[in-house]
Order: structure tokens, then C-alpha cells, then sequence
């Protein structure tokens, strides 16, 4: 997959999977805009690790969850590359809340996750599609969850929020075809901070244990993993793709169904 002279914004991409999307894109050949609110050395670092590949990267600070940052993202890749290939919707967040405890979340909660989960990628595809659809090509991957499909996952509203934005995957791959093509992509467990910046290191090893133990693949995922799905996406090989949903979490959820009926 050569994406050679195409360029690319990555959301929320200074670390975790977010960083691996953004080095698989430059290791095709494509030119990123890493996005970052607060990790601005992160951000540095994965920036210099895409150059090292051979491409142009530049730094974007900003939350998708403001429709002003987004707007001023795009504004900075058209100023560096000159056009907007490539949009993956990375940035994501959540409150860990024990689904059976409906007093763990508030409406606050709700609106804030939904801000960034769901109107913020909307709001980062209003800011490229103009340009894409001027260029008469364009790549949208949005990264949803597993979450977003069987109900599970770290809150109530995580899930539904993920949820939201599979369905707005399909609502926007019709309204913005032919020109742009929309995808998403549903990550099961991936062994990042998210994980452990919560759980602890020791935490995260167990689950990563528990992933090789019990899924169909005897895998547990890594941000590469995931990143190449998204890669996919982006390049030739999907032209003929689009509205389309990805389990990507080493058969996870084949085990999902039968456990819920007993």
C-alpha cells in the first residue's frame, strides 16, 4: 500500500494507537498532522518518528470536542501539504464506571464522552469533507469499539457513545459518497496506557494474559495490530469500501453471544 504524497490528520495521536496510525500512514508514504491537547512531548516524539520514515509531520494542538479547533486542524494541514487525503478519528474518551451502577455516571458525563467520541469526529469530518470532496477523493476512519457493538467496555457511556458513532459511520458514508469514503474500525482490547494508566502495569499484564488465554486467535492486541486495519482503510486496497464496520480484537467477540444467553 504506497500513500505516497498523500497527507493525513490523525486525531489524538501523540500516544498509544492513535501514534502507531499516524507511523503506519508515513511508513507508506504519507504525510501526517499529529494532533494532541495536552501531550505535547509525546506528540514531538511521534512526530520525529514519522520524519524519520522519510515524510513531513506537523504538530496540531487541539480538542475535537471544539468545533473551532477542528476547523483551525484542517486549515493546518491544507497550509503544510496543500490537501487533505486522509481523516482518521482517533481521539476518544471515557469514565470508568461499573455498568450496574446507573448512579456512576451523570449527564455530565454523558455529554462529555459523546463531545469528543461522537460530535467531535462529526466535527473533524465537516472540516475536511469540502476539501476532499474538491480533490474528488478522500479517506474517513473512524475508530470505534467493541464496545460500540456487544454493549461492554469501560462505562455505560463509552458504549453508547461508540455506538453512536458506527451508526454515524454509515450515515455519513452515504451522505458524503462518491467522492469520500467512511469507515470504521472496532478495536477489542489493546495493550496501551489507557489500560494500564488506570489498572496499573501489573493489572494490564493480567488482562494481556487472559486475551492469549481465551480468544480464538490466542492474541492479545498491540497498537500495530490495530493500526494496520486502520491503514487498510485508508489506501487502494478498500477503494471499493465504504460504511463498512471492523471487529478487529482476535475473535473476541465470537464467544460474546453464546455467554449472553446462559
Amino acid at each position: 500500500m504506497n500513500l505516497s504524497g498523500k497527507s493525513a490528520i490523525v486525531t489524538g495521536s501523540a500516544t498509544g494507537l492513535g501514534a502507531a496510525v499516524a507511523e503506519g500512514l508515513a511508513r507508506r508514504g504519507a504525510n501526517v498532522v499529529i494532533n494532541f491537547t495536552k501531550s505535547e512531548k509525546e506528540a514531538q516524539e511521534t512526530a520525529a518518528r514519522c520524519e524519520a520514515l522519510g515524510v513531513k509531520a506537523v504538530l496540531a494542538q487541539g480538542n475535537v470536542a471544539l468545533d473551532a479547533d477542528c476547523k483551525a486542524m484542517a486549515e493546518k494541514a491544507l497550509a503544510a501539504f496543500g490537501r487533505i487525503d486522509i481523516l482518521v478519528n482517533n481521539a476518544g474518551t471515557t469514565k470508568f464506571a461499573d455498568h450496574a451502577n446507573l448512579d456512576a455516571l451523570t449527564a455530565e458525563d454523558f455529554l462529555n464522552i459523546y463531545g469528543i467520541n461522537v460530535v467531535g469526529a462529526y466535527q473533524m469530518t465537516r472540516a475536511v469533507a469540502k476539501q476532499m470532496k474538491a480533490q474528488g477523493y478522500g479517506a474517513i476512519v473512524n475508530v470505534a469499539s467493541i464496545a460500540g457493538v456487544t454493549g461492554i467496555g469501560s462505562s455505560i457511556a463509552y458504549a453508547a457513545s461508540k455506538g453512536a458513532l458506527i451508526t454515524m459511520t454509515l450515515s455519513l458514508a452515504r451522505a458524503l459518497a462518491p467522492e469520500i469514503r467512511v469507515n470504521a474500525v472496532c478495536p477489542g482490547f489493546i495493550g496501551t496506557r489507557w489500560f494500564s494508566d488506570r489498572f496499573g502495569g501489573e493489572a494490564l499484564d493480567r488482562i494481556a494474559d487472559q486475551q492469549r488465554a481465551t480468544t480464538p486467535l490466542k492474541r492479545a492486541g498491540t497498537p500495530e495490530d490495530i493500526a494496520d486495519s486502520v491503514v487498510f482503510f485508508c489506501a487502494e486496497g478498500a477503494q471499493h469500501i465504504t460504511g463498512e464496520t471492523l471487529i478487529v480484537d482476535a475473535g473476541m467477540h465470537l464467544d460474546m453471544a453464546p455467554m449472553s444467553r446462559r
